[in-house]
């Protein structure tokens, strides 16, 4: 992507749509625009938080280590979504890492550069606000998806958001591994498996990282619908 690209990205993010017209030149132009390779670390819990991260392109995996060293997945960005917001603007540790699970553009907006504009414009704190409450209507999301749907439900849910049209059959790329959908929607690899497999019912057919999409509005309803019963949860 060109750094024009990029910037009409960075424009059409919920946290950099949210400010107030007359700063967002001014934002864009204090930020770093940096591109990663899969695996690569963005940070680092608890590294000291300096700036508000959002994607370009790409897809960036949060997630906690256990004293164990067991890895919890916490959650997935893609294009146009940013996290970071809450810590950096307090400066506080991260309560994350942060990695490339794609290779992925992000710009990283200096906090100081955001703080600074608070103190001369209330609005600015308004716009952080909106981007933090979506954060967490999505875990609110995920809280609800892990009690209320099949473990089959939550992949058709998640093959959803891949899909670029509301009806008609499509066939879309698994945008990072196995392992890592699973974690991001609270199953097992092998419950994964079970699900892609239960999935066939409603016109997916998965090979390897892709997945074919027979007709979207029956996945949609199968997702939406109770289908089966708590013995086939996880």
């Amino acid at each position: 992507m060109t750094h024009d690209a990029h910037k009409l990205v960075a424009r059409k993010s919920l946290l950099v749509r949210s400010l107030p017209e007359q700063h967002v030149e001014h934002v864009l132009s204090h930020a770093l625009w940096r591109s990663y390779d899969r695996g690569e670390t963005l940070f680092l819990q608890e590294e000291n938080a300096h700036a508000i991260h959002v994607v370009l392109d790409g897809w960036v995996k949060l997630y906690r280590v256990s004293p164990t060293g067991a890895e919890a997945v916490v959650s997935v960005f893609t294009k146009g979504e940013s996290f970071g917001e809450a810590v950096a603007l307090h400066n506080l540790p991260y309560p994350v890492s942060a990695e490339a699970v794609s290779p992925c553009e992000v710009m990283h907006i200096p906090a100081n550069v955001l703080i600074s504009l608070m103190r001369k414009d209330p609005e600015i704190g308004i716009s952080i606000l909106a981007a933090t409450f979506s954060h967490l209507h999505g875990l609110v999301s995920q809280l609800e998806q892990l009690k209320a749907q099949t473990g089959a439900q939550r992949v058709a849910e998640f093959l959803l958001t891949l899909c670029q049209g509301e009806a008609g059959g499509c066939e879309v790329t698994l945008p990072y591994d196995k392992m890592l959908i699973a974690g991001r929607l609270g199953m097992k690899p092998e419950s994964l498996s079970r699900a892609f497999s239960r999935l066939k019912t409603a016109g997916v057919r998965v090979s390897r990282n892709h997945a074919e999409i027979a007709d979207i509005e029956a996945l949609r309803e199968y997702a939406e619908t109770d289908r089966a019963d708590s013995w086939h949860k996880g």
